[in-house]
């Protein structure tokens, strides 16, 4: 399996369970409204949004790495 494949299978499962937790998180707000703050929602978005957006971007910066480990790894192999 090439860098690349195992990289996008990698942020998949890790941005799946950060949805996840999202999910719980905002379930756990609208079913316990007295055992939150009023901003607990807002805030709950803001931060997961920002770390998963954070997580893509350097998902995209470590794509390009291992896209070119795997050009470097093509030219290094004679048998491919």
């Amino acid at each position: 399996m090439s860098k690349k494949a195992r990289l996008i299978l990698t942020m998949v499962i890790i941005e799946g369970a950060l949805a996840g937790l999202w999910w719980y998180l905002a379930r756990y707000g609208m079913a316990n409204p007295d055992r939150v703050t009023a901003d607990f929602q807002a805030v709950v978005g803001q931060t997961m949004g920002m770390v998963m957006g954070g997580l893509l971007g350097i998902g995209v910066i470590l794509f390009l790495v291992a896209a070119r480990n795997d050009r470097k790894a093509a030219l290094n192999n004679p048998r491919r």
